[in-house]
C-alpha cells in the first residue's frame, strides 16, 4: 500500500517551507531538498499550470516545456481541482503584477 502524501513528515516540511523568507533561501533550500532533474520538472510543470491558466493549447505547451501531454494533462486537472494550490499562487502572483503596475502607474 501506497503511503499517504498527508502524514507528519510532510506537514514538517510544508511548516519548514513557510519559514524561509527570500528567494535566494528558497533556491538553496530547494537545490539541498531536490535534485536538479526534479527542479526542472517542477519548474515545467508550474510554467505549465501559467500557459494552461492563458488557454494556451496543450500542444504548444508540450512544444515549449517538454512536458509530456500526460504531464500537461494531469497539471490541467489539478489546476481545476478541489486542491486550488496552482489557482492560489496564479491568483496572488496576478494581484501582485497589477498591484505593483497600479502603485507604478500612481507614481508617474
Amino acid at each position: 500500500m501506497m503511503e499517504k502524501w498527508e502524514n507528519k513528515t510532510t506537514e514538517d516540511l510544508f511548516k519548514v517551507v513557510l519559514k524561509l523568507k527570500t528567494q535566494n533561501e528558497v533556491k538553496r533550500f530547494f537545490r539541498d531538498l531536490l535534485t536538479e532533474p526534479e527542479i526542472i520538472e517542477f519548474g515545467k510543470r508550474w510554467q505549465a499550470a501559467k500557459m494552461l491558466s492563458q488557454k494556451i493549447s496543450y500542444s504548444q505547451i508540450e512544444k515549449e516545456t517538454g512536458l509530456s501531454s500526460t504531464t500537461v494533462a494531469r497539471v490541467a486537472k489539478w489546476l481545476n481541482g478541489k486542491m486550488g494550490g496552482y489557482r492560489l499562487m496564479l491568483q496572488r502572483l496576478n494581484s501582485h503584477h497589477h498591484a505593483s503596475f497600479t502603485v507604478g502607474k500612481g507614481l508617474r
